[in-house]
């Protein structure tokens, strides 16, 4: 009954927080969290339609960060909205800088597209290029943008701006937020055992254990560094909204069955930071 991971129109989401609210109440979830990327315009629509539920609002966000030059994605739970609003509207310029690029070597290639408007409340990402890809008629599906174009090898793509997995952690830590590592096993860019000290040295507070993407015996591993580190377990769909073609491993609301007593430990940590 536990959603710690899910996306809506102001990131990469198909759904606005309104209507995911209601896909996530008409799924049976109880508590859900709101972690778009770089940005948290989400939370008062989603805690708005909320009122109409017996459903909790988690207030989260998915900062992009790098870790040895690679992207590496990081939650941050109950962060204060004001402590992060300077921080936040540096990251999302950034994002509009990063996929202006994007379209500026698209167009080097011969393959122009054109994106929808975006206001400065919404974070533009990759998904948000190879849909405008799909519209011109480049390609025939996300994937084959991503694969064609826009995958972390292909000829337009653009990596973040620098901004560190540690000074994530520390901007996040910062404004009471608890920083948990996201998918730890999409991670390209080491091994999960001899990256999570490093990130635990900066202040990391727990890790995404359950994922669509990661197996029962990855699980069990990251359960195992949990306990090793003594961090706290979270988990999510990282539902990104409805799919005509559904990514390989994507599962709707609610598709990992999750306890409840989760967020018990994270209420925890986060009542503790904010009192430091």
């Amino acid at each position: 009954m536990l959603e710690l991971h899910c996306h809506t129109t102001f990131s990469d989401g198909t759904l606005t927080p309104q209507k995911l609210v209601e896909r996530a109440a008409a799924k049976g979830v109880k508590a859900l969290a709101i972690t778009d990327h770089d940005t948290i315009s989400g939370w008062t629509e989603a805690r708005s339609a909320a009122q109409s539920y017996d459903l909790e609002i988690v207030p989260g966000i998915e900062l992009s960060t790098t870790y040895n030059e690679r992207s590496m994605h990081i939650l941050g739970f109950y962060p204060d909205p004001q402590k992060l609003a300077t921080p936040l509207s540096e990251r999302i310029q950034g994002r509009h800088r990063r996929a202006q690029k994007m379209v500026d070597k698209l167009a080097e290639l011969g393959f122009p597209i054109a994106l929808p408007p975006m206001p400065g409340t919404m974070a533009p990402g990759r998904p948000h290029i190879a849909n405008a890809l799909l519209a011109a008629g480049h390609v025939t599906s996300q994937q084959e943008a991503f694969q064609r174009f826009i995958g972390d090898h292909g000829p337009a793509y653009v990596p973040y701006e620098k901004f560190t997995a540690q000074e994530g952690i520390e901007l996040l830590r910062s404004c009471g937020a608890v920083p948990v590592w996201a998918h730890p096993y999409l991670f390209r860019g080491g091994i999960v055992e001899e990256v999570l000290p490093e990130l635990v040295k900066a202040g990391l507070m727990g890790v995404e254990v359950y994922h669509p993407q990661h197996s029962i015996s990855e699980e069990r591993v990251l359960e195992e560094l949990c306990a090793q580190y003594d961090l706290l377990m979270t988990g999510g769909s990282d539902y990104h909204g409805p799919q005509l073609k559904p990514k390989a491993g994507a599962i709707d609301l609610n598709g990992l069955h999750l306890s409840l007593e989760l967020l018990d430990g994270m209420k925890q940590a986060a009542a503790k930071l904010d009192k430091e």
